[in-house]
C-alpha cells in the first residue's frame, strides 16, 4: 500500500490558521483591529515575514483587510465559503515570482528602450492617463493595481509590434495575479513603499518621453528589481 507524505506546515500556516481559529470562536470579531507586525511576530515568537504571509493568506481568504493609513481589521466571513487550503492562499512561491520577473526583465526592460524610440504621442497620453489613476488611487486598491498593469500594457503598446504585443498578452494574466499579490504584500510591509513605486514609474515615463532608450531601459530593470529585493522577506 502506498502512503501520501505528510509535509510539515509552514511557520506563516501554522500563524494563519490559529488566527483563523480566533476569529471563528469569537475571540477576534468582525471590525476588530489586528495588532501591528512586530507585535504579532512578539506575540506568536515568530518572524516578521512569518506574520505577513500569514496577513497575505488571510487577506486572499477574505478574513481580513487592510484599511490604508488604519491598520487590519476582521472582516465578516462565511466559513462555508472557505474550501482551500492556507498553502494556496497565497499564489505566489519564489521560484514562479523569479521566473516571472526574469521574463518581465527580458520583455519590458527592451520594450521601454524601443518605446523610448517609437512612442507616438497617444502613446504617451496613456502611459500618463495610467500613472495619474496610479497617483490618485492612494487607498483605492484596485484602481492602483489595474493602473499598475495599464502603465505597463501601455508602453508595450508604444513599441508598435504585434508579436510582442502578444507574447505580452500571453502572459497578462499572470503578471496582472501577480501585481495584485505584490502590491498587497508591500502594503502589509510598509505602505510607504508604494509611493516608491509611483516615482519609478514615472522615471520610466520621463525617460520614454525623453527618447533616452538607454536610460528608460535602466529604469524599467531597476523597477523590477526593486520588486524583487521587496519580496524576498516574503518568499521561500
Amino acid at each position: 500500500m502506498k502512503y501520501k507524505k505528510i509535509k510539515p506546515a509552514k511557520i506563516y500556516e501554522q500563524v494563519a490558521n490559529e488566527l483563523i481559529e480566533m476569529i471563528q470562536n469569537g475571540e477576534l470579531k468582525p471590525g476588530d483591529k489586528l495588532d501591528p507586525v512586530p507585535l504579532l511576530a512578539e506575540k506568536f515568537s515568530v518572524g516578521r515575514s512569518a506574520i505577513r504571509e500569514a496577513l497575505t493568506s488571510l487577506r486572499a481568504l477574505g478574513y481580513i483587510e487592510l484599511k490604508q493609513g488604519e491598520g487590519t481589521f476582521v472582516r465578516n466571513f462565511d466559513a462555508s465559503g472557505i474550501s482551500y487550503p492556507i498553502s494556496q492562499a497565497v499564489l505566489m512561491n519564489q521560484e514562479d515570482v523569479a521566473n516571472l520577473l526574469e521574463v518581465r526583465k527580458i520583455l519590458e526592460a527592451g520594450a521601454a528602450a524601443t518605446a523610448a524610440v517609437k512612442r507616438t504621442e497617444a502613446d504617451l497620453e496613456r502611459i500618463r492617463q495610467a500613472l495619474a489613476d496610479m497617483k490618485r488611487a492612494t487607498g483605492n486598491e484596485e484602481l492602483g493595481e489595474k493602473a499598475d498593469l495599464a502603465f505597463h500594457l501601455a508602453i508595450v503598446q508604444a513599441v508598435q509590434n504585434p508579436i510582442l504585443a502578444g507574447l505580452m498578452n500571453q502572459v497578462a494574466e499572470t503578471m496582472e495575479d501577480a501585481m495584485k499579490e505584490t502590491r498587497r504584500m508591500l502594503l502589509f510591509s510598509d505602505p510607504s513603499t508604494l509611493g516608491a513605486l509611483y516615482e519609478q514609474h514615472e522615471r520610466i515615463r520621463v525617460a520614454i518621453e525623453e527618447k533616452d532608450s538607454e536610460k528608460a531601459r535602466k529604469a524599467m530593470i531597476d523597477h523590477l528589481q526593486f520588486v524583487e529585493n521587496s519580496l524576498k522577506d516574503f518568499l521561500r
